[in-house]
C-alpha cells in the first residue's frame, strides 16, 4: 500500500470515532414516523433537523456515515417528535426547517421571495407571491426564486411552441410588424397577425398548464387524519398551509396559528398529500 494512501486512511480513522456519548439515547429511540433534531452546544438551535417513517433506524444511519462526523461530534443530544405518519412528519419537518434554520439544513431552507407566472385576459405578467396569494388566487403559473427565472421560464416555453416574445412581454412589442424571431419561423406570427391573440393565448395557456398552481380546494380550514398503530393526529391545514397537529378534533379547530408567507414546500407536500387523503380530510 503506498504511504499517501495509508496516510489518507489514517487520517480518516482520525477524523471519525464513533459518538460513544449518543450511543445511550439510540436505545430510547422510538421505531414510529417522526421527526429528529440533533442539537449542538446552544440546545435552542439545532444542527440538523430531519424526518422518517423508522426514526430509530434512520437516526443510526447517521451514526454509520464517516462523512458526518463533524455533525455527530457537535451533537449533544437528540430529541424526535413522534407523528403517525410520513405526511405529518414532512409539514413538521419542512415548518421546523424554516423556522429554526438548522446550520446543517440547506435544502429545505425558507425562500424569501417568491414569483409566479400569471396568465389573466391576455396580458402576463411575473407576480410576488405577497402580492397575489397562490391559495386563492387563480391563473398562477409556477414558483420561482427570481422575476428573472419566471422570464427565462416563460422564454423556454416560447422557444418550444412558437410563441411570440413581444406578447408575454419578453422584449419589446413591434406594433404590427413581424418580429425578428417571425422572420427565422421561430414565432408563429401573432405580433403582425398571422396568428390571431386569441389562439395565441389559448396556445399560451396550454403551454403554461402543466405549470398550473391549484387554488385552495376547499371553504376554509381542514383537518386531515392520520393514524397508525401507536397514534391518531389531526393535521390542521387552511390555504395550502400547515398550522400544526392535535390528537383530537377538539384540539384540532383550536389551531389558529395564523399563516406565514405562502411556502411552495408545503404546497407540493399538501397537493400530494390530499390526493393520497381526501376520504381523511374534515371540515373545520
Amino acid at each position: 500500500m503506498a504511504r499517501s494512501e495509508r496516510v489518507r486512511r489514517g487520517l480518516g480513522a482520525v477524523e471519525y470515532a464513533y459518538p460513544e456519548h449518543l450511543r445511550s439515547t439510540l436505545e430510547t429511540l422510538p421505531t414510529t414516523a417522526g421527526v429528529y433534531l440533533f442539537h449542538g452546544q446552544d440546545s435552542e438551535l439545532p444542527l440538523y433537523i430531519g424526518k422518517s417513517v423508522n426514526l430509530r433506524v434512520r437516526v443510526m444511519d447517521h451514526f454509520r456515515t464517516p462523512r458526518e462526523a463533524s455533525l455527530l461530534r457537535q451533537t449533544r443530544r437528540i430529541s424526535v417528535f413522534e407523528m403517525a405518519g410520513d405526511l405529518g412528519a414532512q409539514l413538521l419537518e419542512s415548518q421546523l426547517i424554516k423556522s429554526m434554520r438548522p446550520l446543517y439544513n440547506q435544502k429545505l431552507r425558507r425562500v424569501p421571495r417568491q414569483f409566479s407566472i400569471r396568465l389573466y385576459c391576455g396580458d402576463v405578467s411575473i407576480v410576488h407571491s405577497a402580492e397575489r396569494d397562490p391559495a386563492v388566487i387563480p391563473w398562477l403559473y409556477g414558483l420561482y426564486s427570481s422575476p428573472r427565472a419566471a422570464q427565462e421560464a416563460l422564454r423556454r416555453l416560447a422557444d418550444r411552441d412558437r410563441l411570440c416574445y413581444g406578447l408575454p412581454g419578453l422584449e419589446r412589442a413591434t406594433d404590427g410588424r413581424p418580429c425578428f424571431r417571425a422572420m427565422l419561423k421561430r414565432c408563429a406570427g401573432a405580433c403582425h397577425g398571422a396568428e390571431s391573440l386569441g389562439d395565441h393565448e389559448m396556445r399560451l395557456r396550454a403551454a403554461l398548464e402543466h405549470l398550473e398552481q391549484a387554488v385552495w380546494p376547499f371553504p376554509g380550514a381542514v383537518a386531515l387524519k392520520e393514524e397508525s398503530k401507536q397514534l391518531r393526529q389531526f393535521h390542521v391545514l387552511r390555504n395550502w398551509h400547515y398550522l400544526g397537529s392535535a390528537t383530537s378534533l377538539a384540539a384540532a379547530r383550536k389551531l389558529k396559528t395564523a399563516p406565514g408567507d405562502f411556502d411552495r414546500d408545503c404546497y407540493r407536500i399538501l397537493r400530494k398529500g390530499l390526493q393520497t387523503h381526501l376520504h381523511n380530510v374534515v371540515l373545520l
